[in-house]
C-alpha cells in the first residue's frame, strides 16, 4: 500500500485546460486511468448527494492535482515549491472553502465518512490495476552522439590508418566531379530495400461486463416480480426501481475499468426518471385517474364524492351549498396540479393539507417549499356545532393546495 501511494503521488492526474466543466478534477483522472471521465464526475455526484463527500474530495483534487503543463498543484506553489497557474487568491480561496465544506458536511453521521472512504478505496483500486495507462513518461538520459565511424560521409578519410597502407581514394578527385576516373567507376549497386512485415491487425476484445450487468438487472427484476405480490409492506415498485438502479450502477462503475457498459446509461436514464416519478409524483402508486379538471358542487350529503382525485390537472370542489347539519368525510387529491376546497362558514371542519413541492394554504395556515403539512381544525365563526367536515386535500407532486371558508 505504501509503494501504491507513493506511486500515486508522483503520478497524480494532471487537470487538462480542455474538455473540464468546473476545475478538470474528473477529466484529469479519466485521462490518467483511460477511462471515461463522464463516470468520474457521476462518482463526485453521487458521492456529492449522499454525505457531501464528493464536495470535499473535489476541492481537495483541485488543490493537490496539477495542472497540464505547471510545475506543481496549487497547494505546492502556495508553499513555494514550485510555479502553478492558479493564482495565489484562488487557491486561498479553495482552502478557505474546505472549512466549511468539512463543517456541513463531516458531522455526526457517518454517511461522508463512509463515502469518503468509498471513494478513496475506488481510487486506490484504480491507481493499482491501471496506474501504468497514463502515466507520464519519465525524462531519458540524452544518447550519446554517434560516432563518426559509424555514419562516414561521403568523400571523408578513414578514422585511423597505418602508415605502410598506400592511401586509396574514397571518392571522385576535385578535377573529376562526375566521377569519370577509373577508380570511380566500381560502385556497389544499391541493394532493395526490404519490405516492411505487415502486423497482424488484432481485434480488440469486446468486455463482457455490460452483458453480464443487464443480465443481472433481468434476473434482479425477475425476484421483485416474484417477492413483492407476497410482500405488500416495504417492497414497493420504488424500492424495486431502486434495487434495479443500484445493479446498474455498480455495473457501469466495474464496467468503466473494460472501456465498456456504455450502453447502459440507455436503461439507466429512463429507469431514473421512473423512480423520480414514483418518488415525487405517485409515491402511493400510479393509478389511472385521468387528466383535466374537475368542478364539483354538491348540494346534499349524499352527493359528496368519498374521493375526488386526478393524475393531472386542477380540482374545484364547492362544499358551502351542503346543508347546516350532518357528517361529511371527503378526500380531494392531485398528483401533480392544484386542489382548491371551499368549505361553509359555520362548519367544524378537520382537515389535512400536503404537497410534495409548493403552498399549501388551510384555513389561514400557509406553509410553501418542500412537504409542506398542515393540520388544522376550525369550528367557524360560530363555534362547535353544525355541520361537521373531515376534509383531506393534497398534491403528491409540485402543486398547490388551498382550503378557505366559502
Amino acid at each position: 500500500m505504501e509503494d501504491t501511494l507513493k506511486d500515486f503521488w508522483a503520478t497524480r492526474p494532471r487537470r487538462p485546460r480542455r474538455g473540464r466543466k468546473v476545475a478538470g478534477v474528473a477529466a484529469a483522472i479519466g485521462e490518467r486511468y483511460r477511462i471515461d471521465p463522464v463516470i468520474a464526475r457521476v462518482g463526485f455526484v453521487v458521492a456529492a448527494i449522499f454525505g457531501g463527500a464528493g464536495v470535499v474530495l473535489y476541492l481537495l483534487g483541485w488543490l493537490f492535482f496539477p495542472e497540464e503543463g505547471d510545475e506543481t498543484s496549487p497547494a505546492e506553489s502556495l508553499l513555494g515549491k514550485g510555479r502553478s497557474s492558479t493564482s495565489q487568491h484562488v487557491t486561498i480561496g479553495l482552502c478557505i472553502a474546505l472549512i466549511p465544506a468539512f463543517s456541513w458536511f463531516i458531522d455526526n453521521d457517518a454517511t461522508t465518512y463512509i463515502g469518503i472512504a468509498v471513494v478513496a478505496g475506488m481510487l486506490f483500486l484504480l491507481h493499482r490495476n491501471r496506474s501504468h495507462l497514463g502515466a507520464v513518461p519519465t525524462a531519458r538520459p540524452e544518447q550519446t552522439t554517434e560516432s563518426s565511424e559509424s555514419h562516414q560521409v561521403f568523400g571523408a578519410a578513414p578514422a585511423q590508418q597505418t602508415a605502410d597502407e598506400p592511401v586509396q581514394p574514397t571518392g571522385p578527385p576535385a578535377w573529376d566531379p562526375l566521377g569519370a576516373a577509373p577508380f570511380a567507376w566500381d560502385l556497389p549497386e544499391p541493394s532493395p530495400a526490404a519490405p516492411e512485415p505487415h502486423a497482424p491487425v488484432q481485434r480488440e476484445r469486446r468486455s463482457k461486463a455490460g452483458v453480464i450487468t443487464l443480465a443481472v438487472v433481468v434476473l434482479a427484476a425477475g425476484v421483485a416480480a416474484a417477492i413483492g405480490p407476497s410482500d405488500a409492506g416495504w417492497f414497493s415498485p420504488r424500492h424495486v426501481v431502486g434495487l434495479l438502479l443500484a445493479v446498474l450502477g455498480l455495473g457501469m462503475v466495474f464496467s468503466s475499468f473494460t472501456r465498456s457498459g456504455r450502453g447502459l446509461i440507455a436503461l439507466a436514464v429512463p429507469l431514473a426518471g421512473i423512480g423520480i416519478a414514483l418518488t415525487v409524483f405517485f409515491p402511493q402508486g400510479i393509478r389511472a385517474d385521468g387528466i383535466g379538471e374537475i368542478n364539483a358542487k354538491p348540494t346534499t350529503l349524499e352527493e359528496v364524492q368519498a374521493e375526488y382525485r386526478r393524475n393531472i390537472g386542477s380540482l374545484d370542489i364547492d362544499l358551502t351549498a351542503l346543508p347546516a347539519t350532518g357528517s361529511v368525510t371527503t378526500e380531494v387529491h392531485a398528483d401533480v396540479g392544484s386542489v382548491v376546497v371551499r368549505v361553509p362558514a359555520n362548519a367544524d371542519v378537520a382537515v389535512r393539507c400536503s404537497a410534495g413541492v409548493g403552498t399549501v394554504t388551510c384555513l389561514g395556515a400557509a406553509m410553501d417549499g418542500t412537504s409542506p403539512n398542515v393540520d388544522k381544525t376550525d369550528f367557524g365563526a360560530d363555534g362547535e356545532g353544525g355541520l361537521k367536515i373531515d376534509l383531506v386535500a393534497g398534491v403528491n407532486g409540485p402543486g398547490n393546495v388551498e382550503v378557505r371558508r366559502g
